[in-house]
């Protein structure tokens, strides 16, 4: 039996300006090259653009569009007798949250532009009135899960 510790994973602390931990999450997930001042700086640029272009609350509007974007249900490859399966499987809502940024900014970064400011301030308004690139990615993730349903039952 193996003899290392499981390591336990670790909650991060809530943004000091937001006192979130979803915007904490939102700064880590942008964080490059360990720039995490330039991070923070991103955000808060992109709520002023989302507190001027909407009126309202940017911390509600963020927080709305990263629960419209957190998909249910995913698939992942499994091998069996030599083929392989999409399998669907329910996701853990730490990874839901995770992809669910992970989506934000790809979508904010693929969208045309000059800022990467006004990209993700744009896609996380879009996202909150459910339309935009991470909205179709979640609707494309649960499409091929549905797809694949036949397969569920060689879960492990």
């Amino acid at each position: 039996m193996a003899r290392r510790n499981i390591s336990k994973k670790r909650f991060p602390t809530a943004d000091p300006v937001y006192e979130s931990y979803l915007v904490s999450l939102f700064v880590a997930r942008i964080l490059k090259k360990g720039k995490k001042s330039l991070a923070q700086r991103i955000v808060n640029d992109v709520f002023t653009i989302i507190k001027i272009k909407t009126n309202l609350e940017p911390l509600s509007i963020f927080e709305e569009a990263v629960k419209n974007v957190i998909p249910k249900i995913e698939v992942k490859s499994t091998r069996v007798a030599g083929s392989t399966y999409q399998v669907p499987s329910k996701i853990s809502v730490f990874r839901g949250t995770d992809l669910a940024l992970k989506w934000i900014i790809k979508g904010a970064k693929t969208r045309s532009g000059k800022h990467l400011i006004t990209k993700l301030a744009n896609e996380i308004i879009d996202a909150s009135n459910m339309t935009g690139n991470a909205i179709r990615k979640r609707e494309e993730t649960h499409r091929m899960a549905k797809s694949n349903r036949t397969s569920a039952h060689l879960k492990y």
